[in-house]
C-alpha cells in the first residue's frame, strides 16, 4: 500500500487510481529560458522517485511532462501572470535571438541534465507551442459555460464563476480581497480573475490567431490543455514545486474543473518543498543558484547530488550544503564498493558459508518508500543493509550473493542510482582489503596495517565507514 500526502487533502491518503493498474501522472516541467538548476531538480527527483515506485509496485503509468514555451511572464510570482514580459522574449531580446532558439537550447540542456541524472524520460514532453489549437478550444469551452469573459481581445476566467476557488492553496476569494498581491488590468472585472489569453501588443514576436486577437495564452491555461490532451479530463496525481501551488496549480484547477464539470481534476497534488542554499533561498544575486555543472565542477557526480538530494523528505525544507554533498559522496562510494565486493564473491569465491537473510532489509526499504516517498528512511535501510552484508561477508563467505545482489540492485534501482563501471578495481585488491577486514574484526592491527599498506603500495586506498570498507584509487578518488 502507497500513502502519499495529497496537498488538496491536506493529508496523507492511501493510494488508489482511477483505473486498475494504471495511473496518469502530470509533471509541470521547466520554462525553458534559463538553465535547469537543483532547486528544479528536486521537484522532478520527487516525480521520478513516485513513478519508480508506481512502477515497481506494478503500475503501468503515463507519465506527462511539459515544456513552457510560451506565456511565462515575469511578475507571475507576486500577481496573477497576466502581465509583464513573457521571459523566453526577454531573453531572446537580450542575447539577439529568437524565443525559438532560445526554448530548444534550454530544453536540450534540461534534457541532458535529467540524463545525467537518471531521471527517467517522461512518455510525453509536449511543448505549449505545438498545443495553441487545444488552449482555444479550452478557452471557447470556457466563454460558453460563463467562466470566462472577453474585452478588448483579452480573455479572463471569471474566478467568482468557481466556488471551491482557493481550496488548494488556502488563497479564497475573501482572502485576496483584503491581502494578495495581484496584479491590476483594464480588461479585469476582478483583480483576481487570470488571463487565458492576451491581445500582442506591437512588437510581441510570438503570437497566435484567434477568434478573439492575435495574441498569446496565459500560462496557466497550457498545462490544463495539455494535461487533457494526455491524460483525459481526470487523472491521477499533479507532480509540482510548492511555488507552483499559488496562483497556478490554483488555477489549473478553477478553469479544467470549470471546463469539464469534473472534480477533481486531478485526485492527487504532490508538492517538493523549496531548497536552501546554505540557510539562504536560492538566487542569482547571492550566488547560490547551482546547476548540475556547479556541482561536477567541485569534484562531485550527478549520482551525488541525486543521493544528497534524496536524503532530505521532500515535504521538509532542506538545507543545501557542501558537506551535504560531501556525505552522499562518501554513501554512494561505499554502495559502489559494496556492489564490487558483491561482484567479486560471485567470481570464484566458494560459496560455503552463510546465507544472508534481505527480506527484513528490503521490506524495511519499501516500507520507508511508500510511506509518503521516506527516501531519507529508505537510504538509512540500504545502508545498514549494506553494513549488515559487510559484517556477515567479514565473518565468512556468504552462499548466496546472488540474491544479495539481485535485492541490493532493486534499492539501488528504486533510488535511481547509476554506478560507476564495475571491476575497475581489481579482485585482488578487494581480497586484501577483505583480509584487512578480517584481521580488524579479530582485532590483529599489525596485520590490517600490513595489508593496508600491499593495498597502497598497489596504488589504492581503503577508508573504514560505518556501513563498512571503502576502496578507491588513489591516483583517480584522493
Amino acid at each position: 500500500m502507497i500513502t502519499l500526502y495529497n496537498t488538496l487533502a491536506k493529508k496523507k491518503e492511501e493510494f488508489e487510481p482511477l483505473h486498475a493498474g494504471k495511473v496518469g501522472v502530470y509533471t509541470c516541467g521547466p520554462t525553458v529560458y534559463g538553465k535547469v538548476h537543483i532547486g528544479n531538480l528536486r521537484a522532478y527527483l520527487t516525480a521520478d522517485t513516485l513513478r519508480r515506485l508506481l512502477e515497481h509496485d506494478g503500475y503501468e503509468v503515463r507519465h506527462i511532462k511539459n515544456i513552457t514555451d510560451v506565456g511565462h511572464l515575469t511578475e507571475d510570482d507576486t500577481a496573477q501572470g497576466d502581465s509583464g514580459e513573457d521571459k523566453i522574449e526577454k531573453k531572446a531580446r537580450a542575447e539577439k535571438k529568437t524565443p525559438e532558439e532560445i526554448a530548444r537550447f534550454y530544453e536540450q540542456y534540461f534534457r541532458e541534465t535529467e540524463t545525467a541524472m537518471n531521471i527517467l524520460p517522461a512518455h510525453f514532453f509536449p511543448r505549449a507551442t505545438a498545443h495553441i489549437p487545444q488552449m482555444i478550444r479550452l478557452i471557447e469551452t470556457l466563454i460558453k459555460k460563463h467562466h470566462a469573459y472577453e474585452k478588448n481581445g483579452n480573455v479572463f476566467l471569471d474566478v467568482t464563476s468557481f466556488a471551491d476557488y482557493g481550496h488548494l492553496s488556502g488563497n479564497t476569494l475573501d482572502k485576496l480581497k483584503v491581502g494578495a498581491r495581484l496584479e491590476e488590468h483594464p480588461d479585469k472585472r476582478h483583480s483576481w480573475d487570470f488571463a487565458l489569453w492576451l491581445k500582442a501588443p506591437e512588437g510581441h514576436l510570438m503570437r497566435w490567431k484567434s477568434p478573439w486577437s492575435e495574441g498569446y495564452p496565459g500560462w496557466h491555461v497550457e498545462c490544463s490543455a495539455m494535461s487533457m490532451e494526455y491524460l483525459g479530463e481526470r487523472f491521477d496525481i499533479h507532480t509540482g514545486g510548492e511555488d507552483n501551488i499559488f496562483p497556478h496549480h490554483e488555477a489549473e484547477i478553477a478553469q479544467s474543473e470549470c471546463a469539464t464539470e469534473h472534480s477533481p481534476f486531478s485526485r492527487y497534488w504532490i508538492h517538493s518543498r523549496h531548497l536552501l542554499v546554505d540557510n539562504e533561498k536560492m538566487s542569482k544575486s547571492k550566488g547560490n543558484l547551482f546547476t548540475l555543472e556547479d556541482i561536477e565542477a567541485q569534484g562531485f557526480s550527478a549520482m551525488d547530488l541525486r543521493l544528497a538530494l534524496l536524503s532530505s523528505h521532500y515535504r521538509s525544507q532542506m538545507n543545501f550544503s557542501w558537506s551535504t554533498l560531501e556525505q552522499a559522496q562518501t554513501n554512494r562510494k561505499t554502495l559502489e564498493s559494496f556492489r564490487d565486493r558483491l561482484n567479486n564473491t560471485q567470481k570464484g569465491v566458494s560459496l560455503i558459508g552463510k546465507t544472508f537473510d534481505v527480506i527484513p532489509y528490503k521490506e524495511k526499504f519499501l516500507e520507508a518508500l511508500r510511506d509518503d516517498l521516506n527516501t531519507p528512511e529508505a537510504i538509512t535501510a540500504l545502508l545498514e543493509f549494506v553494513r549488515e552484508g559487510n559484517k556477515a561477508m567479514n565473518i565468512e563467505t556468504l552462499s548466496n550473493p546472488e540474491g544479495v545482489q539481485k535485492t541490493f540492485l532493486e534499492c539501488v534501482d528504486l533510488l535511481g542510482l547509476v554506478f560507476e563501471k564495475a571491476g575497475s578495481i581489481p579482485a585482488e585488491i578487494h581480497q586484501l582489503a577483505e583480509a584487512r577486514q578480517k584481521a580488524r574484526t579479530e582485532k590483529n592491527f599489525p596485520e590490517a596495517d600490513r595489508l593496508r599498506g600491499e593495498i597502497e603500495k598497489a596504488g589504492y586506498l581503503v577508508e573504514d565507514t560505518p556501513h563498512g570498507f571503502v576502496l578507491k584509487s588513489s591516483i583517480k578518488d584522493s
